[in-house]
């Protein structure tokens, strides 16, 4: 009977072999946009003069025309057979949008050079691949010349007007998520709701008592905590950080936001203020109440920590730097052009989220 059943079934071993590879070659395929960015690293060595301009191309190769804009505009379409094995895809509306901002012109202070095209590629690549995994909104915008920035440089007070735009075209989302170009999302499984907007009331400080690196004063008139939290920031060895922080879709929000680049108050302090849009938020939390109301700070390390060589004159205070046994969410290279070397930096935490989140199957054949 046994050698029967063999000589039965024993002609779909072939094809019960070759559905299994090809099921097999599916995930491996679509595992872009499920944990770690593709690093294609012997393109990245001779990039040069050849890298495109990569924000429109490198969306193609992971969204299907929802859900997801670069400056404004929907990224075309991929193929049939990506689009059919999408089953997670975006959500039209999402109720988070991701915000990221690219300066493809070239460089601000100066040109780019081909290390930070990649460094601007492995960004986008990540950020795209966890928004994908958790059906969050994407928006990608593009830092070009404003006439009234002109003479200075214009990037952080350009954030302003983005978000203000972009709360235009996601009208229907509740929180926005701004992270400068130079972070990486560590733990791509981790989704926004259970890391921080579910524990808010234990992970949030509403007031500077515990942690106040500027010595602002905690005594201000007319404050009431017992309103919502609408903007959601870090603080470092400097003061407030923007590299990484949320802001809710409100009234409130909107109000800041003209409040927050006011044409004569930049006129008037712009060449004083050294960190541009984090000084004037400082000067708004410092002397008005209403602001200071839906303000909370989220511990640095919980969106926003910093490697080894930032705020260097507290290298042993371990609530700023990354720590990847304890799992930090994002870390933020920021600064790694002052004395420090970005590429290396995003070269170690590329290779660390590779290792962290590859696939049973890239660990098993590659």
């Amino acid at each position: 009977m046994s050698g029967f059943l063999l000589t039965k079934y024993g002609r779909f071993k072939k094809p019960v072999y070759f559905i299994v590879m090809i099921c097999f070659l599916i995930f491996w395929l679509k595992d872009d946009g499920h944990s770690s960015p593709l690093v294609d690293r012997n393109r990245l060595k001779h990039m040069g003069k050849q890298l495109e301009k990569y924000p429109a191309s490198l969306l193609n190769r992971y969204s299907r025309n929802d859900g997801i804009e670069v400056d404004g505009k929907t990224s075309g379409s991929t193929s049939w057979l990506r689009s059919l094995f999408n089953w997670r895809g975006w959500r039209k509306d999402p109720s988070i949008v991701i915000i990221l901002a690219a300066n493809e012109g070239g460089g601000v202070l100066k040109w780019k050079n081909e290390q930070e095209w990649a460094i601007e590629k492995i960004s986008i690549n990540n950020k795209v691949a966890y928004a994908k995994r958790h059906g969050y909104g994407l928006t990608i915008k593009d830092l070009t010349v404003a006439k009234r920035y002109s003479h200075e440089y214009r990037e952080g007070w350009q954030k302003v007007d983005i978000l203000k735009q972009t709360m235009r075209e996601f009208s229907t989302a509740e929180w926005f998520w701004w992270l400068d170009m130079d972070t990486l999302i560590m733990e791509p499984e981790f989704s926004l709701e259970e890391h921080i907007f579910n524990r808010l009331d234990n992970l949030t400080d509403r007031t500077l008592e515990s942690f106040n690196p500027l010595n602002i004063e905690t005594d201000v008139p007319y404050i009431d905590y017992t309103q919502e939290l609408n903007l959601l920031i870090t603080q470092d060895c400097g003061g407030f950080n923007l590299g990484s922080f949320f802001i809710k879709n409100t009234d409130w929000s909107r109000l800041l936001l003209e409040l927050w680049w006011e044409p004569v108050m930049y006129e008037q302090k712009h060449m004083v203020w050294e960190h541009r849009e984090q000084d004037v938020l400082e000067s708004l939390y410092t002397n008005e109440g209403w602001i200071r109301s839906r303000v909370g700070f989220l511990p640095l390390r919980s969106i926003n920590a910093f490697p080894p060589g930032a705020c260097s004159e507290f290298s042993n205070d371990k609530r700023y730097f990354y720590n990847d046994e304890e799992r930090d969410f994002v870390v933020n290279m920021a600064g790694c052009n002052f004395g420090r070397d970005c590429w290396r930096e995003m070269q170690l935490y590329t290779s660390k989220l590779e290792e962290k989140n590859s696939r049973w199957y890239n660990r098993l054949f590659f």
